[in-house]
């Protein structure tokens, strides 16, 4: 008997686990549909959004060249910052850069905890999850920049350019590349460096199909830019 009281006991309390998953999974949809962006934003969007996005832009290259100039001040990163955004964020930045371990944005621009809003992906590539992460960021949370980042010999496009056969998964992003090598095909010059210009362009191009983000350009709220990213010097560059 207790053994059977037990078991129904178990059985009513994951009914409802699973009863409070699901209102969780349904409220967050909800709050990501109705959400008005300064309401996402909370903590500093305020400042975030009396950024124009040429100041904003102008912000991160100025980050980059206190780095490329080993004078960099660690903005944003201690214990008082931490808190101060622990409950919401507002980042003035989002930037779509390459997985590769050479080229962390916050350090090559000289950021903090809570300025940049983080999309990596091998190749920089605007895939569906990755466009959808930024109208996130440009449409709830007010962002008024997005930067493509790609970098100096980035071994996704090399990959690409030299047709290498890969393993498993890893082939993928080269499928995202391949529309870029074409805009550069026959070129002068190196190839896989043009494929690295042309590969942030093309993306930028991606995410010019989303609406969301077309409609926040078109009113002047955001600006979209690529920048190509020197492993040698550290230093970012508009293309």
């Amino acid at each position: 008997m207790n053994s059977n009281k037990h078991f129904m006991e178990r059985r009513h309390f994951l009914k409802l686990g699973v009863t409070g998953v699901f209102g969780t999974i349904i409220s967050t949809s909800d709050l990501l549909c109705s959400v008005e962006p300064a309401k996402a934003g909370g903590v500093g969007s305020a400042v975030t959004q009396s950024l124009t996005p040429d100041a904003a832009l102008e912000k991160l290259l100025e980050g980059n060249q206190r780095f490329t100039q080993h004078h960099p001040q660690y903005p944003d990163q201690s214990a008082a910052r931490l808190l101060e955004v622990a409950q919401a964020q507002h980042p003035f930045a989002t930037i779509l850069s390459c997985a590769d371990s050479r080229v962390p944005p916050e350090i090559i621009f000289d950021q903090g905890i809570g300025d940049v809003f983080d999309i990596r992906i091998a190749g920089n590539i605007a895939i569906p999850e990755a466009i959808g992460s930024i109208e996130y960021a440009a449409v709830l949370l007010g962002t008024p920049v997005v930067m493509v980042l790609g970098h100096e010999r980035c071994g996704a496009v090399t990959a690409t350019v030299q047709k290498q056969a890969l393993l498993g998964n890893i082939g993928t992003f080269v499928q995202a590349i391949k529309p870029a090598l074409e805009k550069v095909s026959g070129q002068s010059g190196d190839a896989v460096e043009n494929a690295v210009v042309a590969n942030v362009q093309y993306q930028i191009e991606r995410l010019g199909r989303s609406q969301l983000l077309t409609e926040r350009v078109e009113s002047g709220k955001l600006k979209i830019v690529g920048g190509r990213y020197d492993l040698d010097t550290g230093k970012v560059t508009i293309v």
